[in-house]
């Protein structure tokens, strides 16, 4: 990967074609005398939200758990409108309340084995599934009794801060009945709301059928253990100190301690991995690495990675291993059951690390601790009373893994006579304990396998449990040897919900600002969580510096940092449509740069590229930790040589954010906002880089504030239509930093600039735009005329919500014209070429020039230089070698499908076609421009040789010099031009679909 100079950033940036702004008007009667009314905004009809408590436990539960309610888990049923004081609304829940009450009598006694959570009933075999009320309805309660609508809204924001939204509730309605069909029908009744709820949101067959065997062997008594034997001679915990000298440390032992580490990766984040390793690595230790089934380009580098050094390995199974689910424990498990089966590794230890951790200790000082204390277990407990442990982890619940999510299905019984353990997922066991984990038949750890395969969060309790109870329990040292930055008013947003039945947190990641933390000497600590590069790569370089001394003047790429998001071989399959489209987008504006380049030269072809199927690699690029934009790797066919190149285009993005503060005005809490999606509330960031939406994102408005006096602003969103498709109020606290929301906005929004306005008593202080592109692509296929219509007209009835804001816009100087919807109606049913052409009118404005680079031999002088030597990671210890010079190997110039599979029909013709291009262009042009058919006098004929590039043409007329050499040769060539022009217009739909769209009006090709 070559590295772009930040002094090299050159934008060509573009102004988006906007109507005139009108004076303000003043507030009259009418429409918008409801505004004068409440100066600060819109009257809200939502209340207040209740602010969150947060700890710093240490497992991935909240500690003020009992104030969470964990039972929201409703059926899936057809989206539920509200109307906001509704009287037929509350009529309306007034009856499911009572019906529900009916219904919760007549079921109570149906489940006794599953206790208080038995208020459903599914009968058996392919009958209707009842619903009752729960959460899913906008009745029913969320987080600590919240409805449901207030809690969405809680999570958009810091909780001292407050939204008033303008927008209706969505209308309530009755849901279809729900049918769950098996291969077989269960052998027991389902009933409870939990199970009902699971078998309701699996999406596949086979994940229904093992949830109702489950249940139905629970419910038999058959799955879990009622009483588990306890071998372990002490009344309670062992109390083992461990003493840490940190200047003791560095004297080496005379038997060192070997260890195997189990590296847990998933992602794409392929750099950092390996700078992990890097810092880790020696000689006498052993990498076991398991890479999710999900990660394929992170396994492709692992493995090129593994294949250099003898006692690198990496796991010959994959497994989908989710947050808080039983794969995680299992993948432990198998890989310790590995681990000692390899007679030729050698360990002491076994420790399990992530991608997102890193040393902060030496190896040697690791070494010498744990071979003072070879007999200890190093495992983190959670330090309170078990029963209140036991709740907030769940562990009274039963939780079965199918369909990649952790569903909750019950109630259950902890076996007795064991103490129940738990704390941290991440621990150092010694040999001896792993083999008596892995081997023992005994009633202890084959009970608690059964029991722990149906348990949320099994790593951080089974590890615990078993050696509590065990005849090791006497070597448990209740410390993991690490630093987890716990931040919990930030991590515990109950994020992971999508994938499991319950609320968990997440550590954050480690900023310069925490660095103080790791010299601490009062315990021993060796590693930290969390780090991500694409966070903040810093607090690295000030690790590495710190253990292995200053990096070497001059080191290249120090402060840079690439990360994968798509790469050839996982297919386009692997993005969504809205990526493709940008990456389509992407490449085409470099090649509009690169000939631009030419300055208009018609006869100069050296820097005119015609795009040539999906892009190879897509990067992110950061600088000094800050999103420099996008590097797309793709192949071009040079119009002068007809060679199919291998190139590279720097796509940065713009801020589109402006204050419009009146300067008397003495509002100033506003520092930044933006629009996104993949909003991370832990990390306060979007993870889609860029912004890179489409017409079926659900995007969120962001805000960055000050410190300062409470306030309430009105947010605006605009569509490019001039439709205010949202409005409404925030309060913001006197210490919020960030507030966040997205609307509710009804699908598909329509494309092209959106602007977003942030007024204060309705005076505009703000603006943003953001771009929703239109698709080239639909379900990864060049898009259709019926599925453009479908997508790019906007929403039904040009209705975002069911409330209309057209009242507002005269108030905020919005005008209103019919002739913008016709004319994006009209736009909406364009596809191929025409979709091209709207890009580069002005209020498209798709093409803004482009920085690139050719990959191979040679460089043309419209390429822009970017670095051509060989990019390195920075490298402490030890080194792995680097990549070659050249750096990838450039393709052939004949286009070639992925290895292992046969070319497509559809491939063949464009590879024939371009071939046939060749003798075209390039013989025909040569030795036929002056004579071609022979004749008397000239007569002008011209003919576009590439069917409609401009600045390419030559001329083909008759000559009075007699009949030309060629002659049989340049008449099959002429009659070759009438085929040509058929295979251009077949091309432009088969071979290279159009996609830049709008793109350079927030992007610009460096």
């Amino acid at each position: 990967m070559q590295t772009p100079h930040r002094k090299d950033l050159v934008a060509v940036w573009h102004q988006c074609a906007a109507p005139p702004r009108q004076p303000h008007p003043k507030f009259g009667n009418g429409d918008i005398s409801h505004a004068a009314k409440y100066k600060d905004g819109y009257y809200s009809h939502r209340p207040k939200e209740k602010s969150r408590v947060d700890s710093n436990n240490e497992n991935s539960v909240p500690r003020d758990f009992e104030n969470i309610d964990n039972s929201n888990f409703g059926a899936r049923s057809q989206p539920h409108r509200q109307s906001v004081g509704a009287t037929s609304s509350k009529q309306q829940r007034e009856h499911l309340q009572e019906k529900a009450h009916t219904q919760q009598q007549a079921w109570r006694d149906n489940s006794p084995n599953l206790g208080r959570s038995s208020n459903e009933v599914l009968p058996v075999g392919h009958q209707p599934l009842a619903v009752g009320n729960n959460s899913s309805h906008p009745g029913g309660q969320g987080i600590a009794g919240v409805p449901r609508q207030q809690y969405r809204a809680s999570q958009a924001q810091q909780a001292p801060s407050q939204h008033r939204h303008q927008h209706p509730h969505r209308r309530q309605a009755t849901a279809a009945p729900l049918e769950v069909t098996y291969d077989q029908p269960p052998e027991c009744e389902i009933s409870g709301k939990e199970a009902i709820s699971a078998l309701s949101r699996a999406k596949s067959k086979e994940c229904r059928q093992q949830i109702a065997e489950v249940y139905c062997r629970h419910k038999e008594g058959q799955l879990m253990p009622e009483k588990v034997t306890r071998y372990c001679h002490l009344e309670g915990k062992a109390n083992v100190n461990v003493q840490w000298d940190e200047d003791s440390a560095e004297s080496f032992p005379l038997k060192p301690v070997r260890i195997a580490f189990v590296l847990v990766v998933h992602g794409r984040a392929s750099r950092q991995f390996q700078r992990l390793f890097k810092a880790i690595y020696h000689a006498s230790h052993y990498y076991y690495v398991h890479v999710d089934q999900r990660s394929n380009y992170l396994h492709r580098q692992v493995q090129a990675l593994a294949t250099q050094y003898p006692n690198v390995r990496v796991t010959p199974w994959r497994m989908s291993t989710i947050w808080g689910g039983a794969s995680l424990l299992t993948m432990y498990l198998r890989s310790m059951a590995d681990l000692l089966a390899m007679r030729d590794w050698s360990w002491d230890f076994f420790i399990n690390l992530s991608a997102a951790d890193y040393p902060i200790r030496t190896n040697n000082q690791l070494v010498a601790f744990l071979s003072k204390y070879r007999d200890m277990n190093f495992i983190k407990s959670h330090g309170r009373d078990n029963a209140r442990f036991i709740r907030k982890q769940g562990l009274d619940r039963l939780f079965f893994e199918c369909d990649t999510h952790m569903w909750r299905l019950g109630d259950r019984k902890i076996p007795d006579d064991i103490s129940v353990d738990g704390g941290s997922d991440w621990f150092l066991l010694n040999r001896l304990f792993v083999e008596y984990v892995i081997n023992s038949k005994d009633d202890l750890v084959s009970s608690m396998k059964r029991f722990y395969a149906y348990t949320l969060l099994p790593a951080e309790s089974f590890f615990h449990t078993v050696l509590e109870n065990s005849a090791y329990c006497e070597s448990m040292v209740d410390n993991n040897l690490r630093i987890t930055n716990w931040n919990r008013k930030l991590g515990c947003k109950c994020q992971y919900k999508h994938i499991v039945d319950w609320c968990g947190c997440s550590p954050n990641d480690f900023k310069p600002a925490d660095f103080h933390r790791f010299q601490q000497t009062v315990r021993p600590t060796f590693f930290a969580r969390k780090f991500e590069a694409s966070v903040n790569q810093e607090i690295v370089n000030q690790l590495d510096t710190y253990l292995f001394g200053s990096f070497p003047q001059g080191m290249p790429a120090l402060n840079s940092y690439w990360e994968n998001v798509y790469d050839e071989p996982d297919g386009v399959a692997s993005l969504s449509d809205t990526q493709l489209t940008y990456h389509h987008s992407f490449s085409r504006l470099g090649l509009a740069r690169a000939a631009a380049s030419l300055q208009g030269n018609p006869k100069d072809h050296s820097c005119r590229y015609f795009p040539m199927g999906h892009p190879v690699s897509v990067h992110l690029y950061f600088q000094s930790d800050q999103f420099q934009g996008y590097l797309v790797k793709h192949h071009a066919t040079n119009l002068a040589t007809s060679k199919l190149e291998t190139m590279e285009t720097w796509v940065a993005p713009k801020k589109n954010f402006k204050l419009t503060t009146n300067p008397a005005s003495t509002f100033s809490r506003l520092q930044f906002a933006e629009i996104g999606t993949e909003w991370d509330a832990k990390e306060r960031m979007f993870r889609n880089f860029g912004g890179l939406m489409g017409p079926m994102d659900e995007t969120v408005g962001m805000q960055k504030w000050s410190k300062g006096p409470n306030i309430t602003v009105t947010v605006v969103w605009i569509d490019p239509t001039n439709v205010i498709a949202a409005t409404y109020d925030i309060l913001i606290d006197a210490s919020a930093e960030f507030t966040h929301y997205r609307p509710p906005l009804n699908q598909p929004l329509r494309p092209g600039v959106w602007s977003v306005r942030i007024l204060h008593h309705w005076s505009p202080v703000a603006e943003m735009k953001f771009l929703i592109a239109p698709l080239s692509h639909h379900k990864h296929q060049p898009i259709r005329q019926e599925e453009t219509v479908k997508l790019h007209n906007g929403p039904a009835k040009n209705s975002y919500m069911e409330q209309s804001f057209h009242g507002l816009n005269p108030v905020l100087n919005i005008p209103v014209s019919l002739g913008y919807v016709e004319q994006a109606k009209r736009n909406a049913a364009l596809t191929g070429p025409e979709l091209e052409a709207l890009a580069r009118r002005p209020g498209g404005r798709a093409v803004g020039g482009g920085r690139r680079v050719r990959r191979g031999p040679h460089r043309l002088s419209c390429h822009a230089g970017l670095l051509q030597e060989p990019v390195e990671l920075p490298q402490p210890r030890p080194q792995i070698p680097a990549r070659s010079a050249a750096g990838r190997r450039a393709h052939q110039v004949a286009a070639r499908p992925p290895a292992g599979r046969e070319a497509t029909a559809r491939e063949v013709h464009c590879r024939l076609f371009y071939l046939f291009k060749g003798f075209v262009v390039t013989w025909g042009k040569e030795n036929c421009s002056s004579s071609v058919l022979g004749g008397k006098k000239k007569t002008k004929e011209k003919v576009d040789f590439l069917g409609g590039v401009p600045g390419h043409k030559a001329k083909i007329f008759r000559s009075s010099r007699g009949v030309p050499p060629f002659r049989g040769l340049c008449w099959l060539c002429y009659f070759s031009f009438s085929v040509y022009l058929f295979y251009v217009s077949w091309l432009s739909f088969n071979c290279d679909p159009n996609v830049a769209i709008f793109s350079s009006v927030y992007f610009a090709a460096e």
